[in-house]
């Protein structure tokens, strides 16, 4: 496909409305009568409420109600199904019982006129609890495995024959810390019923998923539930599904016949909101003395809450990333007293590759092989764990182009043998890789008579720039000036639209959008070709598109607008729908990169710091390279912080959260950036899509806290295996 906007940069057209206030995130929404809610979290992590003391917030100014336990409607629990789009975050429901199962969990919503007013009687909430011993705080704290997985399971060959008999082996255990997702907008939800109809304003990467989930609950048919969330200021994964303070947001503003806002402070975010888990994995590698892979055993352990089972799939791009006949994988899931974890940014395999991506340079450490060099001896050519050719793979020219910038071939191997002064050097590299996914997606299409054109679908921009590729489609396809393009997202009554997760978006919509403007011209040129019409008589099919009109054979040009007043016709629709097919059966799809990493290490003032990052990732077609550099470079920007920084730390003794602020919760600024130089290739996947793209999002954050680490090692001489790479641990060891 030869294009002049699609795979070019393109400002983004949402861009005006973020600068000059016009874009309405949930927060800034506001309704007549509207009240203020404000969660009260519990203050132990394991036992019982037995008694809450509401009359001092009761009779603090404004207070309207205070719903808990005994004061609370009679809900249902959601399917909380994948398959039919209502998966919440949660399955219990607020409130429905007396026990506490973790630190923050919600035990009362205080509402109130103002949200000061139910800020502070919230605070003046007193709560009696029983506090029973045994609270498991982490993972890291215990040695407890957690019950097996079977689904997680995969085995291929006989792994552990091959690796007995190997003649190079490793055998080692790495440990990754909690992690907030720490994005800028808090949850909130703005809800109110109107006539038995219940609207939601949200911060939601899922319009569709929790407008289903909300019907469900309250025993709603579809149609009398809205959601709406045009504007995110991000969340990583955290606010894919629906948590528990939207249904009781929603419960509330029912009982009180008024509008109910309910906005998330930082600390309560963090608790109750999701956070990546904890993980044990132990991987052991066994190879030629030439490099080649003979076996590959990759076992994990993750955590999950009490009341919500979520398993991140750590080992889910082992079996496909080398080439290795014989390779085993396993998981197991462990209960721990803290909130329930959630996806966050690339789940399951930012854990799991990094593992296996430290774990390969400890390979090539005991082969005495360049790291580089041992990636391309097990380089793969179509995808062994589903014994089907890649759609489209150009790893072997990622490590070619990013280590030929870095400047890999200067390497010392030998580990502290570096230096620039004061400082030792440390390079190391990592694979990155996300595997590609497309789902069912429908779009609506409107040509209007004042020349411009409008496109909906029911998916939602958490700030990558779904607005802006849009538009770019329907540009590409209609020669209409963007600024002419109308871009609905966000709105669960327009035709149902993926989840904002996985880097799937852009994969889904385009091709459904694209088949909606289609059905729109087709109508067009029926009506153009009709009675009365500029081209009364002629062949719809010899009509083409150019510029924002339709041009026959002997070159007469007539704009959609003419077309359309002429007729008296305000406007022409068209309905998409896109879905894979069957090209899952022809073709492996996943997404691949390379880090090289430079880290610097100063022994005499005990400072760490990442100078460098060079990457070259191939997502297939950026459609705007733009934006999409813009989320590689952020993904290495939150691979910083999970390598150096990033740890959320329960208190082992009762499993209570220590640092939930942005005091106590290290995440990088602007000092601790590198110089970070991105590439992306540009290889179209078509068959993926017609557009060629595949996703973004994630693919920038596998492999980069591994490329690190090893760099740390190389600069050190010290391999630290445990998540953050704390300054104490690069001392001690």
């Amino acid at each position: 496909m030869d294009t002049t906007i699609i795979g070019h940069r393109t400002p983004r057209v949402d861009g005006e409305h973020k600068l000059t206030g016009k874009a309405d995130y949930t927060v800034d929404w506001q309704a007549d009568g509207m009240l203020h809610g404000y969660p009260v979290p519990a203050s132990i992590a394991h036992g019982v409420l037995e008694t809450l003391h509401l009359e001092q917030a009761r009779a603090m100014p404004g207070v309207v109600d205070i719903f808990h336990h005994d004061h609370f409607p009679e809900l249902y629990r959601s399917p909380s199904s994948a398959a039919h789009q209502d998966q919440v975050s949660e399955v219990r429901l607020p409130f429905e019982d007396e026990r506490i199962y973790y630190d923050g969990q919600y035990v009362a919503l205080v509402v109130a006129e103002s949200f000061e007013q139910a800020r502070a009687a919230a605070h003046a909430v007193r709560a009696d609890y029983r506090q029973e011993p045994g609270a498991v705080a982490s993972l890291l704290d215990t040695e407890q495995e957690g019950r097996l997985l079977e689904s997680e399971g995969v085995c291929r060959g006989d792994p552990d024959t091959a690796f007995d008999q190997a003649p190079v082996k490793i055998d080692h255990t790495y440990h990754i810390a909690a992690e907030s997702h720490m994005q800028m907008e808090m949850h909130a939800t703005l809800a109110e019923w109107r006539d038995g109809r219940l609207i939601v304003h949200e911060s939601s990467q899922g319009v569709v998923y929790q407008h289903k989930a909300l019907a469900r609950i309250f025993g709603l048919p579809d149609e009398q539930v809205e959601v709406v969330s045009h504007y995110i200021g991000s969340g990583f994964g955290n606010k894919l599904f629906m948590w528990p303070h939207a249904v009781a947001t929603a419960a509330a503003s029912q009982m009180l016949g008024r509008p109910v806002k309910t906005v998330l402070p930082r600390q309560q975010d963090m608790e109750s909101g999701g956070n990546r888990p904890a993980s044990r994995q132990r991987l052991r590698l066994a190879a030629e003395r030439d490099g080649r892979l003979l076996s590959m055993r990759h076992d994990s352990t993750t955590e999950t809450s009490f009341v919500h089972a979520y398993v991140d799939s750590l080992g889910s791009a082992t079996p496909s990333l080398y080439a290795c006949d014989n390779v085993t994988i396993s998981q197991r899931l462990l209960e721990v007293h803290h909130g329930t974890p959630c996806p966050m940014r690339a789940p399951g395999e930012t854990s799991g590759i990094h593992a296996l991506e430290t774990a390969l340079d400890e390979l090539a450490n005991a082969l005495e092989m360049d790291p580089l060099e041992l990636r391309r001896r097990n380089y793969n050519r179509s995808d062994p764990a589903k014994d089907l050719p890649w759609s489209s793979k150009h790893l072997d020219t990622c490590y070619d182009n990013a280590a030929r910038r870095f400047g890999w071939q200067h390497r010392d191997p030998t580990p502290c043998a570096m230096r620039d002064g004061d400082e030792f050097l440390g390079w190391g590299m990592a694979t990155a890789s996300w595997g590609a996914m497309r789902m069912s997606c429908a779009a609506r299409v409107e040509l209007r008579a004042d020349g411009s054109v409008m496109a909906a679908c029911g998916t939602q921009d958490i700030g990558t720039g779904t607005y802006t590729v849009v538009a770019q489609t329907v540009a590409e396809l209609t020669g209409v000036a963007l600024e002419n393009i109308e871009v609905r997202l966000g709105e669960s009554t327009l035709p149902a639209g993926p989840l904002s997760g996985g880097s799937m978006v852009t994969a889904t919509t385009l091709p459904a959008v694209a088949a909606a403007l289609r059905d729109a011209i087709d109508a067009l040129k029926e009506a153009a070709t009709g009675e009365g019409g500029a081209f009364e008589g002629s062949d719809p099919q010899r009509l083409e598109i150019q510029a924002g009109a339709l041009v026959d054979q002997q070159g007469t040009r007539v704009g959609f607008a003419e077309i359309l007043t002429t007729l008296k016709l305000g406007s022409v629709n068209g309905e998409g729908q896109a879905a894979p097919g069957d090209e899952k059966r022809q073709y492996s799809f996943r997404s691949f990169g390379a880090h090289f990493v430079e880290v610097r290490w100063d022994p005499g003032i005990s400072r760490l710091r990442v100078s460098r990052v060079v990457s070259s990732i191939d997502i297939g077609r950026a459609i705007n390279p733009a934006a999409a550099r813009n989320q590689v470079e952020g993904s290495i920007v939150m691979g910083l912080g999970m390598a150096l920084t990033e740890k959320l730390d329960y208190d082992p003794r009762d499993a209570r959260l220590i640092n939930n602020n942005y005091t106590d919760y290290i995440v990088p600024c602007h000092a601790d950036m590198p110089d970070i130089d991105v590439e992306l290739l540009d290889n179209p996947d078509y068959a993926f899509n017609e557009f060629g793209a595949r996703g973004v999002g994630e693919i920038g954050l596998t492999g980069i806290a591994a490329a690190i680490g090893n760099a740390v090692y190389h600069a050190t001489g010290k391999r630290i295996r445990d998540l953050p790479i704390t300054l104490d641990k690069v001392m001690t060891l």
